[in-house]
């Protein structure tokens, strides 16, 4: 039977929010753990830094300016597959848990859907009062009929205690399938769409407790006059003027905010560990394939920027990526290729023994040494978060040590980052204008739009030569 797949993804979580990849300040002994027994990839970039356009991507396997859903609140073309619907034709029984983001869900609006190839959906797009189809809600409601729904209540959901919070829930509900629900005849995929640790900055007391007293790293300063200047202006007040900026975060603020941060992760971890300790007991773990990931990352702080938007830096597309599948990866493995979200849906694919599908490769040949990597990562972001007007688009290209993000000159003056990541990984020094430069800046522009004209979508069938 082919194997069974276990896709474990967080919100907003950057690369470096594990202790896996060298974080001594946070605790994730069970990330830690699962990245112990299987694969670390080091370079994994998601293909926007914001949700919507960031899932599609993960769920079609294609690069943004392919699959066409270019913004949150823009809805995913149905002619576009999902990995999903493959997967469920192919006799998997397919389930998901938490938000799944591939169309508008605001102002309460329940999300619609494709055909995904789901038998189990339990969905809330995220974890506060409004749309009706929310489940955690009605989870929440059998527990405290007197906090769930309640519109108008100031409930503080992101604090509430760990056996009310949306991140238990998450993990009764995977721990449910893997024990109860699934149907035992078939292989199963099933998704946990973790919430945290997105923002609002909140988690139950006791984690935080663990943070608040630490002395916790402090935020990368930068001067941002070398930048482009929308990073000034969203130092000032993020999602074009919809958040706060960090310029009104006292230090103290930026702690808290840092302590609630590790916290939910810490959160997560443990429910994670419930989950692995779920497939042990069922004596699943040597047939399953185990991934965890998240969509795009936080600034937190950093280069005076919070949360993220029209900004490339390491902590807004750099994720972390772990696979785990006892039989066919050697535990311990770390990959310093530059991978891709697009990368997911094939390996998946593969791994089941199906046909890939969408614009990436298999990790599980990558990380085997059966296959070579690309050599470069693409990230778009097209006025893709709150929309700021004029509107901003970026693309970024990461090859070998470089980095390249161009502003295009569509409403704004064309600008641009280009960093050296060895001899400056923590992206300082904006070498864009440095005439010393200009050759590998253009060579790298111009490898972009190689890149660009590759990936084109070109899927429509060629029926003759005229």
């Amino acid at each position: 039977m082919p194997p069974n797949v276990l896709l474990i993804c967080t919100d907003q979580q950057r690369f470096s929010a594990l202790g896996a990849y060298g974080n001594d300040e946070i605790e994730t002994p069970n990330l830690d753990r699962l990245a112990a027994q299987g694969v670390l990839f080091e370079n994994c970039y998601v293909q926007s830094p914001v949700c919507a356009p960031s899932r599609a991507s993960l769920m079609t396997g294609r690069y943004v300016h392919a699959h066409g859903l270019w913004a949150n609140g823009v809805g995913l073309p149905d002619h576009e597959r999902l990995f999903t619907k493959d997967l469920a034709d192919a006799g998997y029984d397919c389930g998901l848990v938490g938000k799944f983001h591939l169309n508008a869900c605001f102002g309460g609006r329940s999300e619609k859907r494709l055909d995904d190839g789901f038998r189990v959906f339990r969905w809330a797009h995220d974890p506060y009062p409004g749309s009706s189809e929310n489940e955690y809600h009605r989870w929440l409601h059998t527990l405290r009929p007197d906090l769930a729904g309640a519109e108008g209540m100031a409930i503080d959901y992101d604090s509430l205690p760990t056996d009310l919070h949306y991140s238990r829930w998450i993990g009764d509900q995977t721990v449910d399938f893997l024990t109860h629900s699934r149907d035992r005849d078939k292989p199963f995929l099933f998704i946990a769409n973790f919430f945290d640790p997105h923002h609002g900055f909140g988690a139950p007391d006791d984690y935080v407790r663990r943070y608040r007293e630490k002395q916790l790293s402090r935020p990368i300063p930068d001067d941002l006059a070398s930048k482009p200047p929308i990073q000034s202006e969203a130092s000032e007040a993020s999602y074009a003027g919809h958040a706060r900026g960090y310029t009104s975060y006292s230090p103290e603020e930026l702690q808290e905010v840092k302590a609630a941060y590790y916290a939910m992760v810490t959160l997560v971890d443990d429910e994670v560990g419930r989950i692995l300790d779920a497939l042990d007991a069922q004596g699943l773990s040597d047939d399953t394939l185990v991934i965890f990931t998240s969509d795009h990352g936080e600034m937190l702080g950093d280069h005076q920027l919070m949360l993220k938007g029209p900004m490339m830096y390491e902590q807004a597309v750099r994720v972390p990526l772990i696979l785990r599948w006892p039989s066919h990866v050697k535990s311990g493995t770390r990959c310093a290729e530059l991978v891709q979200w697009i990368d997911l849906a094939p390996t998946i694919l593969t791994a089941a023994g199906l046909q890939p599908r969408g614009q990436g490769q298999d990790l599980l040949s990558l990380a085997t040494n059966q296959q070579t990597g690309r050599g470069w990562a693409l990230s778009e972001y097209r006025n893709s978060g709150h929309p700021y007007d004029p509107p901003v688009h970026l693309t970024m290209l990461r090859r070998d040590q470089w980095k390249l993000v161009v502003q295009h000159a569509t409403s704004h003056e064309r600008t641009g980052e280009l960093y050296d990541l060895t001899a400056d990984p923590d992206e300082l020094q904006n070498l864009w204008d440095d005439p010393l430069h200009r050759d590998i800046r253009t060579d790298l522009q111009e490898f972009l739009l190689d890149v660009l004209v590759a990936t084109e979508d070109r899927s429509q069938e060629r029926v003759a030569d005229w």
